[in-house]
């Protein structure tokens, strides 16, 4: 297998792997970013602990799908995480919390 060929088959499978969220993304309700994975869920637990004066986070997820083009299986119904680095946890809008703006009169 040469050098262009396992890029491309690199590239196809992030492809697919964005397309997967693409497509599963509206199942979830949150969007948790950790220093080594992305993550969709319904069901977050986040917990800041300290130990020997360190602080670190202990991390819970439930019913969740994990950003990673090497992974056979994605979807997970337990996840933890325990990282002294930065999380990030957002809650994703549903399409029906979305309100259009009004249409208005620009002045015509």
């Amino acid at each position: 297998m040469s050098a262009e060929d396992l890029e491309n088959y690199e590239t196809d499978m992030e492809l697919q792997l964005y397309r997967e969220y693409r497509d599963v993304v509206g199942l979830f309700s949150y969007v948790v970013e950790t220093e080594r994975r992305f993550y969709l869920a319904n069901h977050v637990d986040l917990q800041a602990r300290s130990a020997d004066g360190e602080v670190y986070f202990d991390l819970t997820l439930q019913d969740a799908w994990v950003w990673d083009v090497y992974r056979s299986a994605r979807f997970v119904k337990n996840v933890r995480v325990i990282t002294f680095k930065d999380v990030n946890v957002e809650e994703l809008a549903k399409s029906d919390d979305l309100e259009l703006p009004k249409e208005t009169d620009l002045g015509n």
